[in-house]
């Protein structure tokens, strides 16, 4: 990464090393068979929670980090006013295109979630920002942009993974290690959020936590599952600005 770059991505709260790592993937963000087949195979789960809460239809829809688009794409399938914002060029030109091929509209621009709260304060009815918070460094100031954008009586969304023993030997040595679902490298154990850290962050910031549910997978089934009583490792969180 050029040294202009990597000095504007340290300025917009990202990491110039998780960023790379992302942008030399980005072509295959759509294949369901690479690096990113997780992400497709829990988007379902995480759109029905989503929608299951919030009623997407006809909202005006903001996803945080939102890459090469899966998340942004299917919200606006449901009848979603999508904008995508993520600090990967690369990703969101993929994104852009695969639009163009599934006809499905999202505006996506490149852009930090912070310069857009700037911009466009409680701008938005729903706001998700998902596997994303354990990639930044200061993922407290992402929930606080979060919390801006959202319009009163608002949801914003949450995901990531929590820092404990359990998630150390699930996230990283089964996951990138051991069953091979992530390339080595892909999470950092210290980035890990506990979620009465990200309650914490929310509560701070005039968020309401409104419901959270764990997500685990089965290897021998190969297959994900949301699990509510189960928050040890994966999981999601559900706030509202009040109104």
């Amino acid at each position: 990464m050029p040294h202009a770059a990597r000095e504007a991505a340290s300025s917009r709260n990202a990491d110039p090393a998780e960023l790379a790592k992302f942008q030399a993937l980005a072509s295959r963000w759509w294949d369901p068979g690479s690096e990113f087949r997780p992400l497709h195979e829990i988007n379902p789960l995480r759109l029905g929670w989503i929608d299951g809460l919030a009623r997407l239809a006809d909202k005006r829809v903001l996803d945080v980090g939102c890459g090469g688009g899966i998340l942004a794409e299917s919200m606006a399938r449901l009848g979603a006013r999508v904008t995508g914002i993520d600090l990967g060029e690369k990703a969101l030109k993929v994104a852009e295109l695969h639009g163009l091929e599934s006809g499905v509209h999202v505006d996506y621009e490149h852009v930090a979630v912070e310069e857009l709260a700037a911009r466009e304060p409680a701008g938005f009815d729903v706001v998700t920002c998902m596997e994303m918070l354990e990639h930044v460094p200061d993922p407290d100031s992402v929930v606080r942009a979060c919390a801006q954008l959202v319009r009163p009586g608002g949801w914003v969304f949450f995901s990531t993974i929590s820092r404990n023993p359990k998630a150390f030997l699930f996230a990283i040595v089964g996951a990138e290690y051991l069953l091979k679902l992530l390339p080595r490298g892909t999470h950092a154990f210290e980035k890990f959020i506990r979620p009465s850290e990200l309650l914490g962050f929310a509560r701070r910031h005039g968020l309401e936590s409104a419901a959270m549910t764990g997500m685990t997978y089965n290897p021998l089934t190969k297959a994900y599952r949301l699990v509510p009583d189960d928050v040890s490792v994966n999981y999601l969180v559900a706030t509202r600005r009040p109104v």
